[in-house]
């Protein structure tokens, strides 16, 4: 697959620590090996072949750890800065490196679906944006999204409705020009500009049968430490 996936994985990894004051989540132990290494090997047996990582706080020990290329998949890293950009900040700060079209996945999911499917989908739509929906009735996380007729009619992370059935699974596609008029350095998140595509019909959605993992809380990281592990033996 041509597409790049920039991974965000410069928080700060709160809901971790202690485990995370002295490493960044991405190198928080799963199965044995950082967080990373599944995640890595996972993109590569669904076809992606670079990836930037956005990174921020203890990025350098990313760096350190799986340098250029790493299960092959090659690598490069996109740095915050002195100060956090948020996840859209960081995608902004990533263009140079992303080119005209990429992925986006969170540092901390574990998405194993066929990738190849939705960038078809998203090249097809014709639209600046698409995401991937899960129907998850506020069963892994808190639903999000109003998704009716294959269309994503809404999206917002703080105001809760009734008829959200839907959550983002956490894998997007992008074109660069969404970012682009954003400021240099600007702060600003991803569901920011996510919930802007909805308001002009520009965001596409895909959905999925299989529920999404992750790592990024005590649960969620027990969770999937469980299932990496038992799909090793």
């Amino acid at each position: 697959m041509d597409l790049p996936v920039a991974i965000l994985a410069g928080g700060l990894a709160t809901r971790l620590r202690p485990i995370s004051e002295k490493i960044p989540k991405s190198l928080v132990p799963v199965a044995g090996k950082p967080f990373l290494a599944h995640q890595l090997e996972m993109l590569y047996a669904r076809g992606i072949r670079r990836a930037v990582l956005c990174i921020g706080y203890l990025g350098e020990k990313i760096q350190a750890e799986f340098g250029g290329e790493a299960f092959g998949v090659k690598l490069d890293y996109s740095l915050d800065g002195e100060k956090l950009l948020g996840t859209g900040g960081a995608i902004r700060r990533a263009l140079p490196k992303l080119g005209p079209e990429f992925f986006t996945l969170y540092g901390d999911s574990y998405l194993p679906i066929p990738y190849a499917p939705v960038a078809e989908a998203f090249r097809r739509s014709g639209k600046l944006g698409l995401t991937v929906v899960y129907r998850n009735e506020g069963h892994y996380d808190t639903s999000n999204i109003v998704f009716r007729e294959n269309e994503i009619v809404v999206y917002d992370k703080k105001v809760k409705l009734p008829e959200m059935r839907h959550i983002d699974y956490g894998l997007s596609l992008f074109k660069a020009s969404v970012f682009e008029g954003y400021a240099a350095e600007q702060v600003f998140d991803l569901a920011e500009v996510m919930g802007r595509l909805v308001r002009e019909k520009q965001l596409a959605g895909y959905e999925v049968l299989e529920r999404f993992y992750e790592m990024g809380s005590p649960s969620g990281l027990k969770e999937l430490d469980s299932l990496l592990t038992s799909q090793a033996k």
